[in-house]
């Protein structure tokens, strides 16, 4: 993968908060579809630790906190849609 992942995460970033703008939406609902075929519900997705790897941070039981860190050809997809209503699961934002 060339380029700078920090620029392509702040893309990933603004497409999701274009997203949830263009359809009303408060959040957005981020899944990650990976090459083996698992999908990841994302709370939040980093340019860390770079070199090719990026830190994807699945919703997570309280108390049980999970990273992955992940080359990123790893990822075969991010779907964007509606957050379910009344449902912890959403993406966050870094704030400005």
């Amino acid at each position: 993968m060339a380029g700078p992942l920090e620029d392509l995460v702040s893309r990933i970033h603004r497409r999701i908060e274009a997203f949830a703008d263009e359809h009303g939406l408060e959040q957005a609902m981020v899944e990650a579809e990976l090459n083996d075929g698992s999908l990841v519900r994302l709370a939040s997705l980093s340019p860390e630790p770079g070199y090719g790897f990026l830190t994807l941070v699945p919703h997570a039981e309280p108390g049980e906190p999970e990273e992955l860190i992940l080359p990123i050809g790893a990822i075969r997809q991010l779907r964007l849609r509606r957050a379910e209503p009344a449902s912890p699961i959403g993406f966050s934002l870094p704030s400005e």
